[in-house]
């Protein structure tokens, strides 16, 4: 028998921190491992099988462009490409629609649009102010948006303009603009930072200034959006809008996508020949990306993952009343964490692998769930039970 771990060690960069399951195949929510063991996946692929595993919507478009067209680049005009951009503009705030391969990828066009438009319309302003503690992506340029010093510190010097100022602190970000300022860059929530919510106003105050001083508001939807928070898009809880907003993950309902959607009067400041690339908006990702997406609004799944949350957040909420050490339940839809009160969400994680729930240790003291959109009550509740019985096992072990 193959030893797939072993493999995978020998041959594979070791940048991972992998869990220890080698999975074979899944279905809705549910995954199953090489030895045939069977999980509830609460992981989603990091918040991108919005459809769950081996969704027939997402299988029945991959096969059927498969047959068709996979692959044009961008010299050439596709039917699915604009059908997915026309839906995408037709449901959000944006006019224009530029398709890429990844979320790190939409960041890196949403940081050349405001340069672009920086250089053309404000003397060359090119500065972004981003957050401590968000997360844009590992690239050069997406990773000296992120807030996070020790993702950025390994690779220094990185590319300079980007000033990172503490989250949920308007004045913070007043304080740092200047005449070089072109933009803030925000996710609506922090997905990567631990699950951590907008203070009360926090983003409409944000919009307040970008329009006082003439600037771009960035949205980093890349985890937040495709119906994840119970909305289409997050903003849409805020009351708020952005000028040019970034998606990826969810859209294609697990195919890699990504797409950096911009007001028309900013749309416009990239000409050709300004950016590009070979395999965005390739028939397969966005004839996928279309399919899921149409599913999505189709179904009114944002709705249905709004009641899951409601569900799911009062099983959390009733686990954090038994147990002292479950410090806190946040997020919104199905992006939550559940934090204790000390670092031991390695130990969490593993406790609820080994009892048949998936789950990530999205910081030291916190796990973060992001179940498929569809996902059912009897998941919902099945899960609970589980993580509970994990949570008790780490923190609270039978004496």
């Amino acid at each position: 028998m193959t030893d797939w771990v072993a493999d995978e060690k020998q041959y594979v960069f070791q940048n991972y921190g992998r869990q220890p399951i080698v999975l074979e195949r899944g279905e809705g929510t549910r995954v199953w491992d090489s030895e045939g063991k069977e999980y509830l996946d609460f992981v989603g692929g990091l918040a991108v099988n919005v459809l769950g595993h081996a969704s027939p919507v997402v299988a029945d478009a991959l096969a059927a462009q498969s047959r068709e067209l996979i692959h044009t680049s961008n010299l050439f005009y596709t039917t699915p490409m604009i059908q997915l951009a026309k839906l995408l503009v037709e449901n959000s705030c944006l006019d224009r629609v530029f398709f890429c391969n990844s979320g790190t990828e939409a960041i890196e066009a949403c940081i050349k649009l405001a340069r672009r438009w920086g250089f053309d319309t404000r003397d060359g302003a090119y500065e972004i102010i981003a957050t401590e503690n968000g997360f844009h992506g590992r690239t050069i340029g997406a990773l000296a948006a992120t807030g996070t010093a020790r993702y950025r510190e390994p690779f220094e010097p990185l590319p300079a303009g980007f000033h990172h100022v503490p989250w949920n602190s308007i004045d913070a970000i007043k304080a740092a603009t200047n005449e070089k300022t072109v933009a803030v860059l925000i996710e609506p929530i922090q997905g990567e930072g631990g699950v951590n919510m907008p203070a009360p106003g926090y983003l409409q105050g944000i919009r307040e200034w970008c329009d006082e001083k003439k600037l771009l508001l960035i949205f980093d939807e890349i985890q937040t959006g495709i119906g994840r928070t119970g909305t289409l898009w997050a903003y849409e809880q805020e009351g708020v809008e952005p000028d040019i907003m970034a998606l990826a993950k969810g859209l294609a309902g697990g195919v890699p996508i990504g797409a950096m959607l911009a007001r028309e009067e900013i749309a416009k400041h990239l000409v050709p020949g300004d950016h590009g690339t070979t395999f965005g908006a390739n028939p397969l990702a966005t004839a996928t990306g279309f399919a899921t997406l149409s599913h999505i609004i189709d179904t009114k799944l944002p709705a249905q993952a709004a009641r899951a949350s409601q569900r799911l957040v009062a099983r959390l909420r009733s686990i954090e009343d038994r147990l002292p050490d479950v410090t806190e339940v946040r997020g919104r839809g199905l992006l939550l964490a559940v934090q204790f009160s000390r670092d031991c969400s390695v130990e969490v994680v593993a406790a609820a692998r080994m009892r048949g729930l998936l789950v990530n240790n999205v910081r030291p003291n916190a796990v973060r769930m992001m179940p498929p959109l569809n996902v059912s009550d009897d998941e919902i509740d099945r899960a609970s039970d589980i993580l509970e019985d994990a949570i008790r096992s780490v923190l609270a072990p039978a004496k």
